[in-house]
């Protein structure tokens, strides 16, 4: 889920599936760099500029995994008509219209939103917006049949997610949200659950379920959705 370099290890199937409860760690992981690069500039330079090189940091940290998969599914769920349209849509690498625009306000808004969060709780909300829109897949993976069944990211997620996975997942997200939020976490995370709930129940009557790039165009609005929170809080 990131560009970091990583020793080699051997990848079998259901390794993924094996792997997903850990991705709130991963989105940890993630956001304390982002806390690094806040805490090196911060004082040195305005929000704004703060903002830009975080945001920068977050699409090169992950290679634009989830950027891409939010370009693919807006093409797909606004260029097709069919289940059958909407899956090659997505396949196709190709970026149309639809995908060019849902890239440029998913970067403009988390950027806007990144310049105005609260200092004293700027931190708080990186972390939290980073655990809980990477636990997003559990949910989606734990309910949702994958839309492609022989192959692709959803294929070797969905309907594999076991219960331990969820729950431990669930566990972790929660107890790091409350750790930076204390008694206000229950409003990004209710946040959460709304956009997973909602999306998941589109994917389902558009395409019968889920593909990759549903999970990473869910990520993208969950992390949205928590950095507004954290600008309303505020």
């Amino acid at each position: 889920m990131t560009r970091l370099p990583f020793p080699a290890a051997s990848h079998t199937s259901g390794s993924l599936s094996r792997a997903a409860g850990f991705f709130p760690l991963i989105g940890l992981l993630v956001a304390a760099g982002a806390l690094g690069l806040n805490k090196i500039l911060s004082g040195h330079v305005d929000r704004e500029l703060v903002a830009l090189v975080i945001l920068v940091y977050l699409v090169v940290i992950t290679g634009g995994l989830h950027e891409d998969g939010l370009a693919d599914a807006a093409d797909g769920f606004g260029g097709g008509w069919t289940k059958e349209q909407i899956l090659a849509i997505m396949r196709d690498s190709r970026i149309g219209s639809y995908g060019a625009i849902a890239i440029t306000l998913s970067l403009l808004a988390r950027y806007l939103l990144l310049s105005h969060l609260p200092t004293h709780s700027f931190s708080a909300y990186l972390i939290a917006s980073h655990v809980l829109c990477r636990w997003t897949t559990l949910p989606l993976s734990f309910f949702l049949h994958p839309a492609r069944a022989e192959d692709g990211q959803g294929a070797q997620v969905a309907q594999r997610i076991s219960m331990a996975a969820l729950v431990f997942g669930t566990l972790f997200t929660l107890f790091v949200c409350y750790w930076a939020l204390r008694n206000s976490s229950w409003i990004p995370a209710a946040a959460t659950v709304g956009v997973t709930l909602l999306s998941g129940l589109y994917y389902r009557s558009q395409i019968g379920g889920v593909t990759g790039d549903c999970y990473g165009a869910t990520n993208q609005l969950t992390e949205i959705a928590v950095y507004f929170c954290g600008v309303l809080a505020g």
